[in-house]
């Protein structure tokens, strides 16, 4: 068995989610801050290795009309750097909306704002990963 990760990539912030072994469920695992690519990669790369991951699954923030917009093609951009860098296979799942449910979640469990902020997206990249695992 193998776990797998899911990936939030937005511009100030990477949520980063973890399946368990058996790839049935996903926690949020850690949010990293945007402070510069090489730290980026750094963090993922710990993740990687730590957990010896083969799978990535990404996040794609695609329009309400299902088209790809600048955004996208930032995350795809960066996801492959992912995928050479660190030899991992990409899958990209439609985000829309991943975060809108997070922030929802948040706000019913009466997370302050402050520290929504730093959660909101781990709790997105595990919508975006438990939705890959449960197509599976």
């Amino acid at each position: 068995m193998e776990r797998i990760i899911g990936l939030d990539v937005g511009e100030k912030r990477i949520g980063v989610a973890l399946s368990d072994l058996l790839g049935l469920t996903a926690q949020g695992l850690i949010t990293i801050d945007r402070v510069g690519k090489k730290k980026d990669f750094d963090e993922i790369g710990k993740i990687i290795e730590e957990y010896n991951i083969k799978k990535v699954v990404v996040g794609l923030p695609l329009n309400m009309d299902g088209s790809m917009g600048e955004s996208c093609e930032k995350v795809k951009k960066f996801a492959e750097k992912v995928k050479n860098k660190f030899n991992v296979e990409i899958i990209y799942v439609d985000e829309r909306l991943s975060t809108v449910s997070a922030t929802r979640v948040l706000l019913e469990a009466n997370v302050r704002r402050g520290n929504r902020k730093h959660v909101v997206d781990k709790v997105a990249a595990s919508y975006i990963l438990q939705s890959y695992l449960d197509r599976k």
